[in-house]
This record gives structure tokens, C-alpha cells and sequence, in this order.
């Protein structure tokens, strides 16, 4: 049987990575969800240290976390802008 968790976490990706391009909204980085059935937004709040630039002007690799903050999913950069080049 398939709960809501679960149909909740499929929709939201947790655990998925995307290549998100982030932008700052209410003091947070942020980034649209790229599921279209996501209810929520992305806030990226942990691996910030990995960036050289807030925002930055590239897309970054975000992995979703299976919490919520300021009712947006949680996402963590995964990857480093310097790393790109």
C-alpha cells in the first residue's frame, strides 16, 4: 500500500539531485522546484560554504532533503561552482 509519505516524497524528490539555477528570496536561497507536481519550492540551506557566490550566477547541483523549512523542502548544494569551471 502506498502512503502519503510516500507519495508525498516521490513528488518532492527526496533524495534526488537537480542542476537548479538559485536566486535569493526572503534572505534564503531558493530555487523552483523542478517536479511540476511538487507543492513546494526548494530552500537551500545546508553546503552554502561550497559556493563562491550567493547567489550564484550558475546553475549547482542540489540534493532535496526530507525536511521542511519556512514551507519550502530542503535542499543542500552538492557540488562547487569552482568545480564547474
Amino acid at each position: 500500500m502506498t502512503s502519503i509519505r510516500d507519495l508525498l516524497g516521490e513528488s518532492l524528490g527526496v533524495g534526488e539531485r537537480f542542476e537548479l539555477r538559485l536566486e535569493e528570496r526572503d534572505g534564503r536561497l531558493v530555487a523552483d522546484h523542478p517536479n511540476d507536481a511538487s507543492p513546494m519550492d526548494i530552500a537551500v540551506v545546508e553546503g552554502l560554504e561550497r559556493l563562491d557566490e550567493q547567489p550564484p550566477p550558475e546553475p549547482v547541483a542540489v540534493e532535496i532533503v526530507g525536511r521542511v523549512v519556512d514551507g519550502r523542502i530542503a535542499g543542500r548544494v552538492v557540488n562547487r561552482n569552482r568545480e564547474r569551471r
